[in-house]
């Protein structure tokens, strides 16, 4: 087994920060090659840290790391990416809470087992950045998500009878992680109703890249069924509600 390299100098998207004794930050980040870290950041807290001001929520970050016997110390911190907008734009702050929180749920400490994690939170806060419609960004960061943790939802076959989908509207279950047919729906309860033109925008945005689906004019009530059903769905998978989402939900009724 390979020996732990002592120092390392990593890129960072900082997902999570708490005060921590004094004058310390406590930061959940994560990286490229070691995954998601808990490191602290001593002195941070302080005006005059050189650190201060370089650990922002939702910034990307070079970092110079120590290994410790408890927790990992960042050493050096520099700015790499700020993504302003999201300290601009309350609502786009907002989605970005939203993307680190689902990320942070679907992932362990020291989690290195998802190695394209890292450019998908960087090109998603981008997104969230530049895009004219951020809740697009957000729902196809949702379906990339699930295909890298392992829960694909299932668009194409019935969960039940494992028949092709027709072009109607379905049913979907949570607990199998897939779409159930009008037929096979008749004989199972718990299920939720789902519009065919919402499934195809799920799968459109399943099997395309997001060049693609950038270009799609999404309705208001497009977007409000397919956030309740992917919502939906990943609350079942994690067994808790998402902390963002209320917050979400108040500065849309603002």
């Amino acid at each position: 087994m390979p020996r732990q390299e002592r120092t390392f100098r990593t890129q960072a998207i900082i997902l999570k920060r708490r005060d921590f004794g004094e004058a310390d930050r406590l930061l959940t980040i994560l990286t490229p090659e070691h995954g998601k870290l808990s490191v602290i950041a001593k002195g941070a807290r302080k005006p005059t840290s050189h650190k201060s001001g370089h650990v922002e929520l939702f910034t990307q970050v070079d970092m110079l790391i120590q290994r410790g016997r408890d927790l990992d110390i960042v050493t050096q911190a520099e700015m790499g990416k700020p993504y302003l907008e999201l300290r601009e734009d309350l609502s786009r702050g907002a989605y970005a809470s939203y993307v680190a929180e689902l990320l942070d749920r679907f992932t362990g400490a020291d989690d290195d087992d998802f190695p394209g994690l890292f450019q998908l939170l960087d090109d998603t806060l981008n997104r969230l950045c530049t895009d004219s419609d951020p809740r697009r960004a957000v729902r196809y960061y949702e379906i990339r998500l699930l295909d890298m943790v392992g829960f694909r939802p299932e668009l194409n076959i019935c969960a039940i009878s494992q028949e092709p989908i027709q072009a109607e509207d379905q049913f979907f279950s949570y607990a199998l992680g897939g779409v159930v047919s009008p037929t096979a729906a008749q004989i199972n309860a718990g299920l939720t109703p789902v519009t065919m033109l919402t499934l195809k925008f799920l799968r459109h945005m399943q099997r395309s890249p997001y060049s693609h689906v950038q270009s799609l004019t999404v309705t208001p009530e497009l977007h409000d069924e397919t956030e309740r059903l992917m919502l939906g769905y990943l609350t079942y998978l994690l067994e808790r509600k998402l902390q963002s989402v209320d917050f979400i939900r108040r500065i849309r009724r603002q």
